[in-house]
């Protein structure tokens, strides 16, 4: 079996390729990632050189580029975790957000449909629903929820899914889409809530939270994500779309909080900012279709999966100690300096 990922590199991406790697060792796995600030190549330093895994810089927009790696490597799988998506960044700069969550989509799809892929996975995001009230606890977002975006990002992954479905229904591409809630563990960029608390905790730097902090979001463990995604390139059913959520809904204020006591630093470091434009309230996924038809459930408690990361980015400075320096400072002074 030949799987191609694109956005390996990346934070999801990388976890997926380590998971598959494990699982599959008989597997051919192709990443192609463009290693734009969020891709870093140290990240599958542990994995370049072993048999059975190919790294090409590419990007995914770049029609010629990747037909000529399909063409080299006749993925039998496509598992599509490239994108541009950070919210705030995108507000910056929509139009990079637009070329390589859409156009470049709609090349891998391309190049799939003309080289006989058996199956196009798309990673997508549970942003493509907008969000929900804090008051009302009993919503949740199923696969039939109207798409109602609220960022230029989760626009651009809106639009993406919506032209994976319409290669399914035009061209018979077999395809799958899932939808995942707020990612967290190992290799997580950070510019991120969980990892950037923790870095700047870490050096006692302000912590800093959008608004009062009360917003909500669904945590999902990484390795429990590409649990779900190998399931349901394996045993999905084409065309359909699958929700997958952690069951833990947080306030981004108490995961701070919790950071800040698992680390014995001060809450005193958290430093209220000006809130992020259109900042959605709440997000919360019932993955009950994925349950009922692949068996998948997540496995890691948030208490035990938090615990685990901060102890990763205690045992890897290294690794974050690179990002943090150059472009990403200049990044991070502009977002939260004079807030």
């Amino acid at each position: 079996m030949n799987i191609l990922i694109t956005g390996g590199a990346g934070f999801i991406g990388s976890n997926f390729i380590f998971h598959m790697r494990k699982k599959y060792p008989d597997y051919n796995l192709i990443c192609v990632d463009l290693l734009t600030y969020a891709g870093n190549l140290s990240t599958l330093a542990s994995v370049l050189d072993k048999p059975g895994f190919k790294f090409y810089k590419a990007d995914i927009a770049d029609r010629q580029a990747v037909y000529d790696i399909f063409e080299k490597e006749k993925p039998d799988i496509v598992v599509n975790f490239a994108a541009e998506s950070h919210v705030d960044r995108s507000i910056e700069e929509p139009e990079v957000f637009l070329r390589t969550n859409i156009i470049g989509t709609e090349v891998l799809m391309d190049a799939s449909k003309k080289y006989g892929v058996k199956r196009y996975h798309q990673v997508s995001t549970d942003e493509v629903y907008g969000d929900l009230p804090l008051d009302r606890k009993d919503l949740f977002f199923t696969e039939s929820t109207p798409l109602h975006t609220s960022s230029p990002y989760s626009s651009s992954k809106a639009g993406a899914d919506l032209m994976v479905q319409a290669y399914h229904r035009t061209y018979g591409l077999n395809v799958t889409i899932s939808r995942c809630s707020n990612n967290y563990g190992p290799y997580h960029f950070p510019e991120k809530l969980i990892p950037l608390t923790i870095v700047n905790a870490l050096h006692d730097k302000p912590l800093p939270v959008y608004g009062e902090g009360i917003n909500v979001r669904d945590w999902l463990y990484v390795e429990d994500h590409c649990k779900a995604i190998d399931l349901i390139i394996h045993k999905g059913e084409a065309g359909e779309v699958y929700n997958v959520g952690g069951h833990n809904e947080m306030r981004n204020i108490d995961i701070v909080k919790l950071i800040c006591k698992h680390l014995g630093k001060p809450e005193s470091l958290i430093q209220f900012v000006t809130d992020r434009k259109g900042h959605d309230m709440r997000y919360a996924i019932d993955p009950t279709k994925i349950h009922n038809a692949l068996g998948w459930l997540p496995e890691t408690k948030f208490e035990d999966g938090i615990k685990k990361t901060i102890d990763w980015y205690l045992n890897n400075k290294q690794w974050w100690e690179e990002i943090i320096k150059g472009e990403y400072r200049n990044y991070y002074d502009k977002m939260y300096t004079n807030r």
